[in-house]
């Protein structure tokens, strides 16, 4: 069983979210989705389980049959989240993000980014304007350097195992087209072995800007989720500084998929 942790705090980002997760999550009887909220005063806490219980019912409506509710008063938000992820053994945590509205969304956003460079399981960041469709195509962009050691799949793998998608392994380079290198048809083989069992296409694509690069990849593969390995803290002290992570998830109009190497 797959167990999904949605935290809201009811703002327009993190409903836009969580009804993201109920049209992507609907009729898929191998998953439980976990509705979490963190409310602040003990004041708040039948406003807390009511707004659960009618979101816990629009999942219901939308398809998805196993919900269950969970809140708790103060203690810090992402102690918390990690916290109940390692408790359930979760296999994804999906959150919603912006950065052009009001200050709770704002904070709300931040908070997502944070989660990622606490949390070791796999974060789902859903942009304010991102539609679902389908989960189909998801690409996962790699530099093919240490596969191996660089590359989550296990993580990634079990997300992967919730939708079985067309899985599009995309490196962008700013040298035109050749041959590949000994090194990279290598490094090509482990990632091929690595995510053995899914239905695997491999693209090399050149572009000067790797941002705008993924765009028009994503546009012409009409890719649904984009899969990202930021680094660990203790490899960058300016994690979402200068990540490509970061970059990403303001930057993108799907889904980001962020699991630690």
């Amino acid at each position: 069983m797959h167990r999904v942790i949605i935290p809201v705090d009811f703002s327009e980002t993190s409903l836009n979210a969580a009804r993201f997760a109920s049209k992507m999550l609907a009729w898929n009887e191998s998953v439980t989705v976990v509705l979490y909220h963190n409310y602040e005063s003990e004041s708040d806490y039948d406003i807390s389980q009511f707004y659960l219980e009618s979101l816990k019912r629009e999942f219901h409506k939308n398809g998805v049959r196993q919900v269950r509710c969970e809140h708790e008063m103060g203690g810090d938000l992402i102690e918390n989240i990690a916290r109940l992820a390692h408790t359930i053994r979760a296999t994804l945590i999906l959150m919603g993000i912006t950065g052009k509205s009001a200050v709770r969304q704002i904070l709300f956003g931040s908070n997502t980014l944070k989660l990622i460079d606490k949390n070791l399981y796999p974060v789902m960041i859903i942009p304010p304007d991102a539609v679902y469709t389908s989960m189909e195509r998801i690409a996962f962009a790699t530099d093919f350097k240490n596969v191996e050691q660089s590359t989550p799949s296990q993580l990634i793998g079990s997300v992967l195992q919730l939708f079985n998608p067309e899985l599009h392994i995309v490196h962008v380079s700013k040298e035109p087209g050749s041959a590949l290198s000994g090194q990279m048809l290598a490094e090509k083989e482990k990632i091929n072995t690595l995510f053995n069992g899914f239905n695997k296409l491999f693209s090399f694509i050149q572009g000067e800007d790797f941002y705008d690069a993924l765009d028009r990849f994503v546009l012409e593969k009409k890719i649904n989720v984009l899969v990202t390995v930021p680094k660990h803290p203790s490899n960058s002290s300016s994690l979402f500084r200068s990540s490509h992570t970061k970059k990403l998830a303001y930057h993108s109009h799907i889904p980001i998929l962020a699991a630690h190497q």
